[in-house]
């Protein structure tokens, strides 16, 4: 009987000292999304950034709210649409679509005074106030967008964008990141830089990419910022990104395997200075 009661014992204090699951929702454009869309990469991503976080802290369950090409902006306008859930924290990890889109970064004025969607800034004031609505003692992250070199997308080579390298409707991509770190300072949020990274460099985005030489014809493996001077033409030309391309991301603006683990590092670095919960 004693033997028994001790077993009894011994499994309540084990169920107590058992860590509770921590929730997060990740907030982002297609690099968040593709996380459960590995078909969509080709398979040549394994396993996105979320899922290496929740590898490295087993307590963590994550939620996918990326949404394939959308801007903060987009994630504004619908963000009573999208089932956003209360949770325990939140990353945002949006920006890349709108220097691209040509959208207006703003003005921390447009923070402070809940501009609205027409603005970077104005949408991320929309964002958190919705996760604090949510959960008003949630852990948030922010993650600034990468730089990107020339994007050119695998299932259709006529969808493609130059990179960061050169401005976008008078606006560089540096910009939106600036703008995340600066909401982060004023609302003491912290903030995953991956704009200043020196591990996702443009350099050090892809090897190289595949392309004819003018003067030739003969495809040419040019490296970054020799590669920006090469014309590339969807309808004749091959994808410029084979499998040995691929380094920092896959395609020149998605993150490859070796890209995915160096977010997932700095996320969960993140998170455990928030305390998020972690049994590794």
């Amino acid at each position: 009987m004693k033997k028994y009661l001790l077993f009894i014992v011994t499994l309540i204090a084990l169920y107590s000292f058992k860590q509770k699951e921590t929730v997060w929702v990740a907030i982002g454009d297609s690099i968040t999304y593709l996380n459960d869309h590995a078909d969509e990469t080709g398979n040549r991503v394994t396993r996105g950034y979320l899922s290496r976080v929740t590898a490295g802290m087993p307590d963590v369950h994550y939620i996918n709210q990326g949404h394939n090409g959308w801007k903060s902006t987009d994630i504004a306008t619908h963000i009573e649409e999208l089932g956003l859930v209360k949770a325990d924290v939140y990353s945002v990890f949006l920006g890349t679509n709108d220097w691209w889109g040509g959208r207006p970064v703003g003005s921390m004025d447009d923070y402070k005074n809940g501009t609205g969607t027409n603005t970077a800034y104005g949408s991320f004031k929309i964002i958190i106030d919705k996760i604090r609505q949510l959960n008003p003692q949630a852990k948030i992250v922010l993650i600034t967008p990468m730089q990107r070199n020339d994007f050119v997308y695998l299932a259709d080579a006529t969808n493609n964008a130059y990179g960061s390298y050169k401005d976008k409707n008078g606006q560089s991509l540096e910009s939106f990141a600036a703008a995340v770190i600066a909401i982060g300072k004023a609302e003491h949020i912290p903030v995953v830089d991956l704009y200043h990274d020196k591990k996702l460099d443009i350099t050090r985005l892809v090897n190289f990419k595949r392309l004819k030489d003018p003067k030739t014809g003969n495809y040419v493996n040019y490296t970054y910022p020799e590669s920006t001077k090469i014309p590339f033409n969807p309808a004749t030309d091959e994808y410029p990104y084979p499998p040995a391309a691929i380094n920092v991301t896959y395609d020149g603006l998605h993150p490859s395997d070796k890209g995915n683990e160096i977010i997932a590092e700095k996320v969960i670095k993140a998170f455990k200075k928030l305390g998020v919960a972690s049994n590794k």
